[in-house]
């Protein structure tokens, strides 16, 4: 009999990972599942590491973020409306869309039709559903209100979806200014101070220091350009793998924190995300220490993820979340005591996610000012030096007008 590698959530909240031998990988996570564990993975033992990246890798292409918010939103009202799972699956089969997705759909229809369960068959498309998602559809399957849960992932991926965007579109245009910005500095200092350089050599003018300075800077771009870009993609190499190692990222995203604005909108896009999964997941029916595992998971900030951790280890003592989140003394006031007051009156999982709310609208007001203020100061930067450019090249002119008379 085959031999599976798999990793679970046990209702304590702990991470449990071995071998099984079972037929298939579908008995490995029935297996567990009668055991109360939460399945987060299971493959056959023999399963190189190359393959499972490149299954993933050829696998995640097939359903883009949206189309999978467009996908969960259908089945949602598919199911509502009264249709049996495998017809609804038919159906938002048949609507149309890509290629890639519709051979992906219909995998997923022909496991459900062979008996499997919705999240096994959504599981089995290995990086396409998030461990988040496929948990949360078998938590709805468990409690007969598949239709519902999906209605609450669709929200919560567009939400996250949503506040993703936000982002990006804040990022965009400031992105693109200083990109412009650097490339005409760049065009300044190779292209058009060193034609200057002969012209006042020849003259015997006597530079200023300025000037200098700024062809100095033009002649080493000149000539060691290429030295400069080889030197940045090593950096930039070296620094991806040092981030990569879990001590070195533990230290620079905790570092990271303590910027002043930049960890400001860090600490609060990722306070939004903790709290809309653990509220989503809770309102589903996955257990507190269950979800709080998940949600470490779906964390970006490795210190903020630590943090999640030692959080877990405390609920396992028996102490409420509010307090849990404190003892680390990294999240914000008021997410905290909106936690304990949801601890309080009972509505835990709905005030996680009013929490949620909170911080996602403090973070696009964040960003809306961050935005209003970055653009006219990245304005007088680039009068600045550009300005600095112009003097270096007006001020030998001016001195050599002023030998002449």
């Amino acid at each position: 009999m085959p031999l599976f590698r798999y990793k679970a959530v046990t209702p304590a909240g702990e991470t449990l990972e071995g071998q099984m031998e079972a037929a298939s990988a579908d008995e490995v996570i029935a297996k567990l599942q009668d055991a109360g564990n939460i399945p987060l993975d299971a493959r056959a033992a023999d399963a190189s590491e190359g393959s499972t990246l490149m299954s993933l890798l050829t696998r995640r292409s097939s359903f883009s973020a949206a189309q999978v918010v467009q996908f969960t939103q259908q089945l949602a009202t598919m199911l509502g409306a009264g249709q049996p799972l495998d017809r609804a699956l038919q159906i938002v089969l048949d609507l149309p869309g890509d290629e890639k997705a519709r051979r992906m759909l219909e995998r997923v229809r022909d496991t459900v039709r062979g008996g499997a369960p919705l999240s096994d068959a959504l599981e089995a498309e290995h990086g396409v559903f998030s461990r988040l998602y496929v948990n949360m559809v078998r938590a709805g399957e468990a409690g007969g209100s598949l239709d519902e849960t999906l209605r609450r992932l669709a929200e919560y991926l567009e939400r996250t979806r949503e506040l993703r965007g936000n982002v990006i579109n804040a990022m965009i245009y400031p992105a693109f200014l200083v990109g412009m910005v650097f490339a005409s500095l760049m065009i300044l200092l190779i292209y058009v101070v060193p034609q200057f350089v002969p012209m006042f050599n020849d003259m015997g003018v006597e530079l200023p220091l300025i000037t200098r300075l700024v062809f100095g800077v033009g002649t080493i771009l000149q000539s060691f350009w290429w030295l400069l870009l080889v030197v940045a993609v090593l950096g930039f190499g070296w620094l991806r793998k040092q981030y990569s190692q879990p001590e070195t990222r533990l230290a620079l995203d905790s570092r990271l924190l303590s910027v002043k604005v930049a960890g400001d909108v860090i600490l609060k896009l990722e306070t939004a995300r903790l709290t809309r999964t653990l509220g989503t997941l809770l309102k589903n029916g996955v257990p507190l220490l269950g979800a709080m595992t998940i949600a470490r998971n779906v964390m970006s900030n490795a210190a903020l993820s630590e943090a999640v951790g030692a959080a877990t280890e405390e609920v396992k003592r028996g102490n409420g979340l509010g307090y849990a989140l404190s003892q680390s003394k990294r999240f914000p006031k008021l997410a905290l005591q909106m936690v304990t007051v949801g601890e309080e009156s009972g509505e835990l999982d709905g005030m996680l996610l009013k929490t949620a709310d909170t911080f996602d609208l403090e973070v696009k007001n964040t960003l809306d000012r961050l935005l209003a203020a970055l653009v006219p100061v990245v304005t007088i930067a680039i009068t600045v030096l550009v300005a600095m450019i112009m003097m270096a090249i007006i001020l030998p002119i001016m001195d050599l007008a002023g030998s002449v008379q």
